[in-house]
C-alpha cells in the first residue's frame, strides 16, 4: 500500500511538471508579428455602432454611446489663432524602434500581406482607403491621416502644449489618430473638420465621428459649434 502511494505522487508530480512546461511552450509562441511577417486580414468597418474590435486596424475607436458622452464634455469655443502654427512644431513620423518610424508602423498595420524591406519600408501589400473605399497595392499612394489634423488641433488648444505633447499627439499609435488612406483622400480633407469634409464613403462616418471625438476629448481639445453639430450626425449614423 505505502509503495502504491508513493507511486501516485509521482505520478501526479511529473503530471504537474508536464503540464507547466506545456503552459510556458503556449505562452511563448504568442509573440507578436516581425518585419514582414504577414498578419491576419482587418474587419472592414461600417456604419454601426458596435465595439471597437468592429473598426478594423483603427486601435482605441468608443462605441458610439460612449462617443456621445465624450461629445456631450467637450468645451465649444471659436477656433484660435493659427499665430505661430507650423508643422514642424508637430515633430511627427518619429522612431517606433527596428528601423521604423509611425508612418510605416501604421502602414503595416493598417495593411493585408505587407512585406517590408530592412529600412521598414513596405515594398508590397494591399491596403484599403476606407475614406473612399479605394483598394491600392503601392505604398506610395497612401498618406497617413492625422484624423484631427494638426492645425485643427493647434487652433483649438495644442498651441499651448508642450513641443513633446505635440510630438505624442503627431505620432500617436493608441487612440484613432493615425490611419492609412489614399494620398487623394487626405489631401481634400487638409486642415478641416467634420462640419467642412467629410469622407467620400457615408459608411465610414461612424467610425469617423466616434475617432474624432475621441480624440478631442482624449487631448483636451475644443469644438465649434458646426463641428459639435457636424459630428453628432455622423454619430446618428451608428445603429446603437
Amino acid at each position: 500500500m505505502a509503495r502504491q502511494k508513493r507511486l501516485g505522487i509521482a505520478s501526479l508530480a511529473a503530471a504537474l511538471v508536464l503540464g507547466g512546461v506545456a503552459g510556458c511552450s503556449a505562452q511563448d509562441a504568442d509573440k507578436s508579428p516581425g518585419v514582414g511577417d504577414p498578419k491576419p486580414s482587418p474587419t472592414r468597418s461600417g456604419a454601426t455602432g458596435g465595439a471597437p474590435e468592429a473598426d478594423g486596424t483603427l486601435p482605441g475607436v468608443p462605441t458610439a454611446e460612449q462617443a456621445r458622452a465624450q461629445l456631450s464634455g467637450l468645451k465649444v469655443a471659436p477656433h484660435g489663432s493659427m499665430s505661430g502654427y507650423s508643422r514642424d512644431r508637430f515633430p511627427h513620423w518619429a522612431s517606433q524602434g527596428k528601423n521604423c518610424n509611425s508612418r510605416e508602423t501604421v502602414l503595416n498595420r493598417d495593411g493585408t500581406n505587407v512585406k517590408r524591406d530592412a529600412e521598414c519600408r513596405a515594398v508590397s501589400g494591399a491596403w484599403v482607403s476606407v475614406y473612399d473605399d479605394l483598394t491600392f497595392k503601392d505604398a506610395a499612394d497612401l498618406d497617413i491621416d492625422h484624423t484631427v489634423p494638426l492645425a485643427n488641433a493647434w487652433r483649438s488648444g495644442a498651441n499651448r502644449w508642450t513641443q513633446e505633447k505635440r510630438k505624442e499627439f503627431a505620432n500617436d499609435l493608441t487612440h484613432p489618430q493615425l490611419l492609412a488612406v489614399s494620398a487623394a483622400s487626405n489631401r481634400s480633407k487638409g486642415d478641416q473638420g467634420p462640419d467642412e469634409w467629410q469622407p467620400p464613403s457615408k459608411t465610414y462616418w461612424c467610425t469617423y465621428g466616434r475617432a474624432w471625438t475621441s480624440v478631442k476629448a482624449t487631448y483636451e481639445l475644443s469644438v465649434t459649434v458646426a463641428e459639435k453639430d457636424m459630428l453628432g450626425q455622423m454619430l446618428d449614423t451608428c445603429s446603437s
